[in-house]
């Protein structure tokens, strides 16, 4: 049974989570603040967490990078912070991905069986380099993709952000690490350099590149790839 702790101090909230989860047989547990979510995640080794970021004794953020000390579990964070900035630092702190409140319980449950099963799969290794889509298919080892039979030329640039992304299947990238680790130093701030490349890649791999099925911007955060 895949068990989720939940960390919230609103008391109807959690009695909502509860119900809608145990309903579809994940295992529950619920911390009220940070220093016993700490003690529960160590004690009971949760699949995932759900963590608000306004809990009564700790900064939800420093809870992530405390988790993040020891353990890979996804995050998700529900949070009625709309701040692009403090959307970011919880990203970067390690959350795998953020959910506005208020939010609906079907998109919430949907994005906890994707963290499960982002668990269950694991990120490509050396033993599966093919990562295959109705469109396209990516090969990690040879640093090849093929689109209708034809090989994809990609620039340098381009094929490292590809990458990043598709390693990290569905997890949220965000603007700040993507241009960290392809750019560095002083272009880590210039999101105009992500924009072109992001529309560069989805113009050569995306069926639709307005409209893209793969490659997914979320507004002021960052991006995914949903395979």
């Amino acid at each position: 049974m895949t068990r989720v702790l939940v960390v919230e101090d609103d008391p109807q909230l959690v009695r909502a989570l509860v119900i809608n989860m145990q309903a579809r047989r994940y295992g529950v547990d619920a911390a009220p603040d940070g220093a016993s979510a700490l003690r529960l995640a160590a004690a009971r080794q949760p699949d995932v967490v759900m963590l608000d970021l306004g809990l009564p004794d700790m900064d939800g953020v420093d809870v992530i990078r405390a988790l993040r000390g020891w353990t890979r579990v996804p995050i998700l964070v529900l949070s009625a912070r709309r701040a692009s900035d403090e959307k970011v630092a919880a990203l970067d702190a390690g959350a795998d991905d953020y959910i506005t409140k208020p939010f609906s319980m079907d998109e919430l449950m949907a994005r906890l069986r994707a963290a499960v099963r982002r668990t269950e799969d694991g990120p490509p290794s050396a033993e599966t380099t093919l990562v295959e889509t109705d469109d396209f298919t990516i090969d990690l080892l040879a640093k090849k993709v093929v689109r209708s039979g034809r090989d994809v030329r990609l620039t340098p640039t381009e094929w490292h952000l590809l990458e990043i992304l598709v390693t990290n299947p569905g997890r949220l990238i965000t603007q700040k690490h993507l241009l960290s680790e392809v750019w560095g130093g002083p272009q880590s701030n210039k999101t105009n350099y992500l924009r072109v490349y992001m529309a560069q890649l989805r113009r050569k791999l995306e069926s639709d590149p307005s409209h893209p099925r793969y490659l997914i911007t979320e507004p002021g955060m960052g991006y995914r790839f949903e395979g």
